[in-house]
């Protein structure tokens, strides 16, 4: 038997855990990558509730503006569309916490 023939089956099993090693990185950086992705989502929930909640504010200012006397009915209905937007933002980023 030839030094190669002797030392194959060793080089081989000393390869193992070092493919199994890799194996284990890339499962890892596919969960940190998919925990970015949450992350980023979670970001972008945060961005457009404050978009929303300003058109919301933009709306309403305008709205009393041109007729005073509902200033109250509108301000009630602006509070209640802003905390639902709130709760749906909430909602999106504890499910980027959690993924």
């Amino acid at each position: 038997m030839s030094l190669i023939s002797k030392l194959l089956p060793v080089g081989v099993l000393a390869a193992l855990p070092a493919t199994a090693m890799a194996q284990d990185a890339a499962a890892a950086a596919g969960a940190s990558m998919g925990k970015g992705l949450a992350v980023i989502g979670g970001g972008l929930a945060v961005l457009g509730a404050g978009i929303g909640i300003g058109l919301i504010g933009k709306a309403a200012t305008e709205s009393m503006a041109r007729q005073p006397e509902v200033a109250g009915k509108v301000q009630i209905a602006a509070i209640i569309l802003a905390v639902f937007i709130e709760g749906a933002t909430i909602f999106a980023v504890a499910a980027g916490f959690i993924a």
